[in-house]
Order: C-alpha cells, then sequence, then structure tokens
C-alpha cells in the first residue's frame, strides 16, 4: 500500500526529478496546491493570481522509504530559508510549503523543520492542510529526463540532482 507527499520546493520540475531517483517512490507527478481556483492552468499559476505553489505528489511505499526521509530530502535539495522564491524563479507559487494530509503527517513536517532549523537557520517553510491536488499539464511530466541538456536543466536542476545523490547515495533505486 502506498502513501502520498505534497512537496512544494520551487519548481516542480527540480522536485520530481529528485524525488524520482529515490528507491521506495513508485511515482511522481507535478502539479499544483494551495491556491483558489480549480483546474488551474501552468499560465495561470505562473501569473502568480491564483496562490497555488508547484507541487510534486510523491506517491511512495511507506515501508522503503519513510515520510520523515521524504522530507530530509526535501530540506537538502532546495533552500527553505527563502521566501516566495528558488535561485531565479521567483513569486509565491515557488514558495517552500508541505501540505499534509493527516496529523502525522503534520507532526513529521514540524519534527522536520526543527531537525533542520539549526542547518539552514530560519525556515520559512509553510506547513498547511491539503485540499487539492491539482495535476499539472502533462508537458510538465519527466521534464528533466526529456530535456537534460536544457539551459535550465543544466543550471538549476542538474545541480539538486548531484547533491541528492552524493548525500542520499544509499537511497537511490538501483540501476
Amino acid at each position: 500500500m502506498t502513501e502520498s507527499a505534497i512537496l512544494a520546493g520551487g519548481c516542480f520540475w527540480c522536485l520530481e526529478a529528485a524525488y524520482d531517483e529515490l528507491e521506495g517512490v513508485v511515482s511522481v507527478q507535478s502539479g499544483y496546491a494551495g491556491g483558489h481556483v480549480e483546474h488551474p492552468s501552468y499560465k495561470q499559476v505562473c501569473s502568480g493570481a491564483t496562490g497555488h505553489a508547484e507541487v510534486v505528489k510523491v506517491e511512495y511505499d511507506p515501508s522503503v522509504i519513510s515520510y520523515a526521509d521524504l522530507l530530509r530530502v526535501f530540506f537538502t535539495i532546495h533552500d527553505p530559508t527563502m521566501l516566495n522564491r528558488q535561485g531565479n524563479d521567483i513569486g509565491t507559487q515557488y514558495r517552500s510549503a508541505i501540505f499534509y494530509a493527516m496529523p502525522e503527517q503534520k507532526a513529521a513536517a514540524e519534527a522536520a523543520i526543527a531537525e533542520f532549523t539549526p542547518i539552514w537557520g530560519k525556515i520559512v517553510t509553510e506547513i498547511l492542510p491539503l485540499t487539492i491536488f491539482w495535476p499539472a499539464e502533462a508537458e510538465h511530466e519527466n521534464y528533466f529526463a526529456r530535456n537534460p541538456w536544457s539551459g535550465y536543466c543544466q543550471a538549476i536542476i542538474a545541480p539538486k540532482i548531484a547533491k541528492l545523490r552524493k548525500n542520499f547515495h544509499d537511497r537511490l533505486k538501483k540501476a
């Protein structure tokens, strides 16, 4: 039986590429959460007017990887001290947030923030109840895998993948 984690840490392409490499992760889907518009489009979300964050829905097997471990990866591969931005991606749609579906996830998110505050300092990651996850358009799925040599992928995503591989080499899927 699988469980889901909904995480926002900047561009969803970055998070999708990273989580897709982890043992125990069954699937990763890009999407939107935390806004007030039904069925938002990428263009609408990028405008900042919908209130949504770019998120990933990580479907995982908790007998292989825990929610706490997914959060450790989350706090390692993005900067949780940046308010409404990651690198050159600026706007509320790029905020750092953990959307919880059950009290245990909220408690784990609070524990992860406590664990990483001594490392990062002031963490601005929001912990919010999940109301609904809206899947992103199909062209956003597997973006890094389909465009590894694009400038954005090389400059922004590849370093995050390198950091993941260095820090979580024992958690990666076997080839």
